[in-house]
């Protein structure tokens, strides 16, 4: 400090300069992110085995990272999973970081999260109890926890709703779901391998625990696959493992990663999408009697486009062609093309990555959301990528650790154009990334963005430039799960749909804000808005003013909306 004046930081030099160059070079309407991390003091580094060697599989798979608003002050707040070490008995808490208003987050867990851990691997957030607060589910390598949010803080209560309180699966990806549409949330767990966490297997103990010649971690051959988990939440409040009779277990044994729920077929009912690694990705569709039926490889989204099995990590879900059914989007591993099933009819997908345009690059992908990133009313992609073993460049194996994070514009012809070097400073470094998680923590109406990054702090994409106009949906629902999971939006704006989803589960371990953000282009306003409630029930609103928060509550004809 100079002169009384505070002296601006190296981040924020390298910000300006780039935003000067990118003003001067690209189109007023084109995205523009900054990592905005370590100004806002999210910069803690969570932990996942060991730093300085890998030698198991769940050191390198990472976790995943949540955006939402736990205390409800209208912000929202970020939560990254924390895992541990092996060994340990003073297990880290996760990272819950409280959105200040000013740009500005303070790490509160300390302070009202309760002591315990674990190895900590996918969360996601609904308010299960139906008292107004978000409560979070973390799945574990171990027992899974289920945390309530209380007024003074959360508590476990994992065994007071009756899960196991151990486990030798590896809980991965998890969705709240209403399956039964009782209005009570259920959970499902996607599971990984089962393990003995006091004997797991040692890199190069087996010929499944090499790569190229190289002895890795093992996995996911060498590892013995696991079966899901559906939890069926009672009147008590407590839950009931209920996947044999519902039918979750009778495709077998997969390495399950990411999941999502989400109504494939627009019949009203959830159904529930498994990516899985070197074996069959799974979809499970909701046969309306508590029971699923399993079709992933009938339906075409169990392979790729050539019949071969990939390794299937984050999934993400939206009607991108605009056609009124549910696609899905799933990253794999290097040398994979991503997963692009454009879904036809409700019961039939085609992979259309290579003809959409994302071969573009062959990384390693974790997370992944659709999101208008520039608000001219179609979906863009962003993959956050990453090799799994660090062991690739000493080997020189033609791979990189650290990859580069890819943002994908949705071109309005069911093709992608790969915009990630223009997309700005936050796009430049190269990252071990794992999770991502997507929603507005600015408060400025933009999607914005976090990155769970293994052994180094997380990003914070923040979009720093407008596009077009945008819309922000909030429902509130009155006779079913209160967070509204499992409604559908359908917006109409200057003759054009957009249709999605209020989903749990998506991207990979990580869990987007539950506020729906809709890019109007240059229209003034969302003509019609309708709801389809997950009971049925369905509800318009009109004339919805653009570039503003709206507030949608069941069976309430009036529209709260404030501008941002």
């Amino acid at each position: 400090m100079e002169n009384g004046r505070e002296e601006p930081s190296p981040i924020r030099i390298s910000n300006y300069f780039w935003l000067l160059c990118a003003l001067a070079s690209q189109p007023a309407a084109g995205p523009f992110f900054v990592d905005a991390a370590g100004e806002s003091g999210v910069t803690g580094i969570p932990v996942m085995g060991a730093r300085e060697q890998k030698r198991y599989l769940f050191e390198t798979t990472g976790g995943g990272a949540a955006i939402f608003d736990y205390d409800g002050d209208g912000r929202n707040d970020i939560l990254l999973v924390n895992g541990t070490t092996l060994g340990a008995t003073d297990h880290p808490l996760p990272l819950l970081y409280r959105n200040l208003g000013d740009g500005r987050f303070a790490d509160v867990a300390a302070k009202i999260w309760p002591k315990g851990g674990g190895w900590g691997q996918g969360v996601c957030v609904a308010d299960y109890d139906n008292d107004g607060r978000p409560d979070v589910f973390i799945a574990q390598y171990g027992a899974n926890q289920l945390f309530r949010n209380t007024a003074a803080g959360f508590i476990n209560v994992s065994a007071k709703a009756g899960l196991p309180a151990n486990s030798q699966r590896w809980g991965a990806g998890c969705a709240f779901v209403d399956y039964d549409r009782d209005g009570r949330l259920d959970i499902f767990v996607s599971n990984y391998a089962e393990i003995d966490p006091r004997n797991p297997p040692k890199p190069g103990s087996t010929v499944d625990c090499l790569w190229k010649g190289t002895p890795v971690a093992c996995g996911p051959k060498g590892l013995p696959k696991a079966t899901n988990v559906l939890y069926h939440q009672k009147a008590d409040g407590t839950f009931e493992d209920v996947s044999l009779k519902a039918g979750i277990r009778k495709p077998g044994a997969r390495w399950g990663l990411g999941v999502v729920a989400a109504d494939f077929n627009n019949d009203g009912w959830p159904d529930i999408y498994v990516a899985c690694d070197q074996t069959p990705s799974l979809l499970y569709e909701n046969q309306r009697d508590g029971t699923f039926a399993e079709r992933g490889l009938e339906a075409g989204v169990a392979l790729n486009a050539n019949g071969q099995t990939q390794a299937g990590m984050g999934v993400a879900v939206t009607d991108f062609d605009g056609n009124g059914f549910l696609d899905i989007a799933k990253t794999n591993f290097s040398g994979e093309l991503p997963s692009l099933y454009m879904n036809s009819d409700g019961r039939f997908f085609e992979d259309a990555a290579e003809s959409a345009g994302l071969g573009a690059n062959l990384l390693l992908g974790w997370g992944l959301a659709f999101v208008d990133v520039d608000d001219d009313g179609r979906k863009d992609l962003l993959i956050v990528n990453g090799h799994v073993y660090p062991e690739v460049e000493k080997a020189g194996m033609g791979d990189r650790y650290r990859q580069r994070t890819l943002l994908y514009r949705n071109e309005g012809n069911r093709r992608f154009r790969d915009i990630s070097s223009a997309a700005g400073p936050a796009f430049e470094p190269v990252r071990a990334s794992r999770g991502l998680a997507v929603g507005d923590v600015d408060g400025d109406g933009r999607p914005d963005a976090v990155i769970w990054n293994l052994d180094e702090p997380p990003t914070l994409l923040i979009n720093k430039r407008r596009g077009g106009n945008s819309v922000n949906i909030a429902l509130r629902a009155t006779s079913g799960n209160r967070s509204a999971i499992g409604a559908r939006v359908v917006l109409t704006s200057g003759g054009a749909k957009q249709m999605d989803e209020l989903q749990s589960g998506g991207s990979y371990f990580s869990h987007h804000s539950l506020t729906l953000h809709y890019g109007l282009g240059t229209a003034r306003q969302a003509d019609v808005v309708s709801v389809r409630w997950l009971g049925g029930k369905l509800q318009e609103w009109k004339a919805l003013p653009a570039n503003s928060l709206c507030v949608l509550t069941e069976g309430d004809a009036r529209t709260a909306c404030r501008a941002y």
